[in-house]
Parts: C-alpha cells; sequence; structure tokens
C-alpha cells in the first residue's frame, strides 16, 4: 500500500476519534443523583458546552422500560452553556438510565447507560403520607359536611420532584387525589380526606429529599361558620364578616331613617332606603334546582372526581354556588356535593 494512501487512511481515523471525543465533551452529564429512593421524582441534567444553540434532539434508548417523566427536557441557558433536565420516577430497583442518543446538525453521538443505587430510609409511624419531594407545601384547604358523621377536607397541595400521585394516608379509610398537573419539577393536586367530625387536625409526614428528613405538615380541620344550615327553607349561615355587614347595614338603615325624621331631608331618606334593600338581599333564599334520580354526587367539580353517592330519587335541593359545569348542593343532611349540569331536571 503506498505511503500517501495509509497517511490518508490514519489521518481521517485519527479526525474520526478526534470529532467524536470533541462531541461526547461537548455533551456531558453535568448533575446524576448518587442515589435515589423508591418512588423518588429526580432530575438528571447534561450540559452542552458549545455556543451553537442547534437544538438537539434527545432519545433515550426505547428498548428500555426506563423513560423520563417528559420527552423534552426542561432548558436553561447559562452564558456560553445550555443545561438540559430530564426527570425520572424511581422504581424500586437500582435505576439504569438507559443510553442516550443526541442528534443535532453538527452532532450524532450518544450517552452510556448510568446506573444509580436505590437507597432506603426508616419510614416513621403511620402518618408517612407516601410522598417523597423536594419541598411540599398545603396552599389552601376547605372543609365542608361530608354526612351526618364525617367532614370532607380538601387540601391544594403544591410540590416540587414529588410522587404525588402516591398519596395516601393508612389510618384514613376514604382518600383520594384529583387534578394532578406536573410541570417538570412543579406538580400540584387536589388531594381529599374522609374525617370524623370528631377530628379537630389533619397532620401527615412527607420525607424531604434535600434536607433527608420527615417533615410534618398540619391544618386544623373546623367547619367555617359560612357552611350551609340542613333545613333547605333557610339561608345559609353568615360567618362573622357577614354578621358584621350586616349590623353595620342595620345601623345604617336606622341613622339614615332617624336622620330623615329630624331634618326631614329626602336624601336621608334615598339612603336608608337603599341600606334596606342592601340589607334584605342578605335574606333571600338560595335558589333551589332540580336532580335526576340516579345523578352521580361528585365529591369535587373536577371530571376525574370520585363520586361520593348517587342521587336516590328525583330532588329539589338548594344550589349552594357554581363552578364550570358543575353545581354544588346539599344532598341530604350534612352531605354536600357537585352535580354535573346535564343531571340537572329538563323544564
Amino acid at each position: 500500500m503506498p505511503k500517501s494512501v495509509s497517511f490518508w487512511i490514519v489521518w481521517v481515523v485519527f479526525f474520526t476519534m478526534t470529532t467524536l471525543l470533541t462531541a461526547q465533551d461537548e455533551y456531558r452529564y453535568s448533575y446524576m443523583p448518587k442515589k435515589v429512593y423508591e418512588h423518588q421524582v429526580f432530575p438528571v441534567t447534561l450540559i452542552d458546552t458549545t455556543e451553537r444553540n442547534d437544538h438537539p434532539k434527545f432519545q433515550f434508548d426505547e428498548s428500555s422500560s426506563v423513560q423520563p417523566l417528559f420527552k423534552n427536557p426542561l432548558t436553561v441557558r447559562n452564558g456560553n452553556d445550555t443545561f438540559y433536565t430530564f426527570y425520572f420516577k424511581a422504581a424500586k430497583v437500582d435505576m439504569r438510565i438507559p443510553r442516550l442518543f443526541i442528534v443535532s446538525d453538527n452532532v450524532d453521538i450518544s450517552l452510556d447507560p448510568q446506573i444509580i443505587p436505590l437507597a432506603s430510609f426508616k419510614k416513621r409511624s403511620k402518618a408517612f403520607c407516601s410522598v417523597l419531594a423536594a419541598n411540599m407545601k398545603i396552599k389552601n384547604y376547605q372543609v365542608s359536611n361530608y354526612d351526618t358523621k364525617n367532614h370532607m377536607v380538601t387540601l391544594s397541595i403544591e410540590a416540587y420532584e414529588a410522587n404525588l400521585e402516591d398519596i395516601s394516608l393508612q389510618t384514613i379509610e376514604e382518600s383520594g387525589v384529583e387534578e394532578i398537573k406536573r410541570d417538570n419539577a412543579k406538580v400540584t393536586a387536589e388531594f381529599y380526606v374522609i374525617l370524623p367530625r370528631t377530628q379537630k387536625e389533619l397532620s401527615f409526614d412527607y420525607f424531604n429529599t434535600i434536607k433527608k428528613r420527615f417533615i410534618t405538615l398540619k391544618i386544623p380541620v373546623e367547619l367555617p361558620n359560612a357552611s350551609v344550615t340542613t333545613q333547605s327553607d333557610l339561608n345559609p349561615k353568615v360567618d362573622a364578616f357577614e354578621r358584621l355587614k350586616r349590623y353595620t347595614l342595620i345601623f345604617f338603615a336606622l341613622f339614615f331613617i332617624i336622620m330623615f325624621l329630624w331634618k326631614r331631608d329626602f336624601f336621608y331618606l334615598v339612603l336608608g332606603v337603599v341600606s334596606l334593600i342592601t340589607l334584605m338581599t342578605f335574606y333571600i333564599p338560595h335558589k333551589k334546582i332540580c336532580v335526576k334520580q340516579g345523578a352521580p354526587l361528585y365529591i369535587l367539580p373536577t371530571q376525574t372526581s370520585t363520586i361520593g353517592t348517587r342521587i336516590e330519587n328525583k330532588t329539589e335541593t338548594m344550589l349552594l354556588g357554581e363552578r364550570g359545569e358543575f353545581k354544588k348542593v346539599e344532598y341530604k343532611k350534612g352531605m354536600i356535593g357537585w352535580i354535573k349540569n346535564e343531571d340537572l331536571c329538563k323544564n
């Protein structure tokens, strides 16, 4: 073989190997957990150190059952570097992140599979709600009547890198999670539990994966004064603010009428009448609606909500509120839920 041909072969091989090594150096994992826990949601990040911004396409080996929660990564640019973060959920064995193929106009490489050992932690008591999270909080909550013996507590939960879909309480007989929405690390959900009326507090623990310890969340279980009465012909009870507004209107109505009788100025009479009319609106009974026999009574006003019970007979009940295509009603004594518009009686 001529020396010139041999030289060119060696040069091509050298150039090819150099290009591959350079490309692999441009794309590399910048963060890979040293260990994960069962059911933990965790990030895996790779970095691109070039300035090309050539919008690479990523594909984990499809033959593997381990795949990211989202096909497209969370992309963050920092100076000349671009970070791509994928989120995975750990199973019951060591995590094997599959081979990652990266293709763009300038690169066609793959990153080797990675093994992440599965760790364990000591679960304390029955208060653990089965959630592992980098952070978790109760944004708001609502307590309402469920039936004659129980309250329903609905919690709006926000968490990061959390398995909220697994939330459960061992000490609670009936609970559920609805409206789970995940946006990369952030996840929100509506969690409801049915508690006996004698229980005055709800508390549970989650495992914080950053602090490596349990964090307790708790709320008081108190039915607000604005809860509805059980008699269908009465108005809802009012809370302290509503009561204050009524007393204020009564005071102004009496004051303006007295001023009219004293000053004989019709301006005071007009203000007194306006106050009385406004006061009367507080005593207007709730509108009644008719619900079909067999209609499902949903716990929450969502399409995926659990059905609490079904309406036994065609019935008229108070309309307590509306949300989208759902109407809030009181079915039986203390039993409150949501009915779809399609389940209302036709005129």
